[in-house]
């Protein structure tokens, strides 16, 4: 299966084309829709809710984005629709999955990141699946869970998937690795178990040689995440194929 043309063709804007000197917040409508009037691709995060939806949102916490504290998991996906992104100006709130689609409506393509506790719960994989059978604009799934990017493979073939990865897993979403699943992502060891169609590298991290042998024996394209200045942008230019980018219009 080859990867859809568009994923090397145009960067990908971070969670959306956010600025949050202007009140635009990541993962928001108002991100989505600024990056469609751009003509980017857009990268977006889920959550699983506490009644088993999906929402559009980057932490496991809430209070970094929002007033609120707490789990995105704790809360049903009704209590979390009402609750307002900090910082936003234009009343941005948690939008779910469904709703988030329905606004993008096919009008640029997704990269469509599926967030996990790396413990085999598959829930929230399940759902996306569900909501995305009803979406005809083009889109792809992502994953840091190899766990997750195999079940893609095993229960959705026909549907682009990416492996998400980087050398080090050293930050706080990684305190639920062991250094033997450390060790086993950073250098593909899960690759005949999960045959991803792409993969999407830490910035920092590249050249490697999982991204170059990838490249070189697998044909697989490279993304790389999160490209924020001049040398971020020239590693990328130089050993991937595209780049996820914030903080500036490329």
């Amino acid at each position: 299966m080859s990867t859809p043309g568009w994923l090397v063709a145009k960067p990908i804007a971070h969670r959306g084309l956010h600025n949050k000197a202007e009140g635009v917040i990541e993962n928001t409508l108002s991100a989505a829709e600024a990056a469609v009037a751009r003509g980017f691709p857009i990268e977006l995060d889920l959550q699983l809710t506490g009644d088993e939806e999906a929402v559009v949102f980057h932490d496991f916490e809430l209070d970094r984005l929002t007033g609120e504290t707490g789990l995105v998991a704790e809360r049903r996906l009704s209590d979390l629709t009402r609750i307002g992104i900090a910082g936003a100006k234009g009343g941005d709130r948690i939008p779910s999955f469904k709703d988030y689609l329905g606004a993008i409506a096919g009008r640029t393509p997704l990269v469509v990141e599926i967030k996990s506790k790396f413990n085999g719960d598959m829930r929230l994989t399940k759902r996306a699946l569900e909501i995305l059978k009803d979406y005809s604009g083009p889109f792809v799934v992502k994953s840091f869970d190899p766990d997750i990017v195999a079940y893609l493979r095993e229960h959705a073939p026909g549907i682009t998937r990416g492996f998400i990865g980087e050398l080090e897993y050293a930050s706080k979403a990684d305190s639920f690795l062991t250094p033997e699943k450390k060790h086993r992502m950073a250098n593909l060891l899960h690759f005949a178990e999960t045959q991803p169609h792409f993969l999407s590298w830490r910035v920092k991290d590249i050249p490697c040689a999982s991204t170059h042998l990838s490249r070189l024996l697998g044909n697989l394209p490279v993304m790389t995440w999160t490209v924020r200045n001049p040398e971020d942008r020239a590693r990328a230019e130089a050993h991937a194929d595209q780049m996820v980018f914030e903080g500036f219009i490329p």
